[in-house]
């Protein structure tokens, strides 16, 4: 079975549409915590992050939005966000907290590889990452490897990067941890894509801007995913 990651942003409502994720076939729940300058994100991304701010989303009420997560779902937790954020707060005790909120792992976009190798986290790499950064992101990833599928931030496209695969057939020769492919993804037919030839995907953009409608479109939203990767990996 391919794994569905869904991510959304921290703040009041994340719960509850964690929760109707979850019912809706997510398999991990990427949490963002916003920050001032997300260099890795698309406008949706971004507007989220904003809003989020605004509503007060700083690092201990995301921590508190992660524990409360962790009340109302089963499948792993990850927040993601900036290594400005773990400078301030503290590398070592923003993951020991994060831990203690319920979190399964971390995502770092902007922390490279052989920084801060004590915080162990879920590694990302692009298409513009070299063999060598490939094979030690593999080698020190938390679980799985981060595919950024395509050169840019994120947000939904027409159609899956032509640099997906070719970054997938390259991962695979360099190591053995599955492989998520994320950015740029956000429809069952990109879903569907995706898996025949990753072992997961990650969809954020498209998933935020469906939050934003319900927790029910939501739930609607990621049931089409999950039956798109699922009907391929039956395929």
């Amino acid at each position: 079975m391919k794994t569905l990651v869904v991510y959304l942003m921290a703040g009041a409502e994340t719960p509850a549409l964690a929760a109707a994720a979850a019912r809706g076939g997510a398999d991990i729940i990427e949490i963002g915590f916003p920050f001032s300058d997300p260099l890795a994100d698309g406008p949706v991304i971004r507007r989220a992050a904003e809003r989020a701010l605004a509503d007060g989303m700083r690092t201990a009420a995301c921590l508190e939005c992660v524990a409360e997560t962790r009340k109302r779902v089963d499948v792993p937790i990850v927040p993601m966000t900036y290594a400005s954020l773990l400078e301030a707060y503290g590398y070592e005790r923003f993951a020991l907290d994060a831990g203690a909120a319920g979190a399964a792992s971390l995502i770092v976009a902007d922390l490279p590889v052989d920084s801060h190798p004590e915080v162990r986290r879920i590694q990302l790499v692009a298409p513009t990452s070299t063999d060598e950064r490939v094979s030690l992101a593999g080698e020190r990833t938390d679980g799985w490897l981060y595919l950024v599928s395509l050169t840019g931030t994120t947000g939904a496209r027409e159609s899956l990067s032509t640099e997906a695969e070719s970054l997938v057939r390259r991962a695979r020769r360099l190591t053995g941890v599955p492989l998520f492919l994320g950015f740029g993804i956000s429809t069952p037919d990109h879903a569907a894509a995706a898996a025949r030839i990753a072992d997961g995907v990650v969809v954020g953009s498209r998933a935020v801007e469906t939050a934003a409608e319900s927790p029910e479109a939501l739930l609607e939203y990621v049931a089409s995913l999950r039956g798109a990767l699922d009907a391929a990996s039956a395929g």
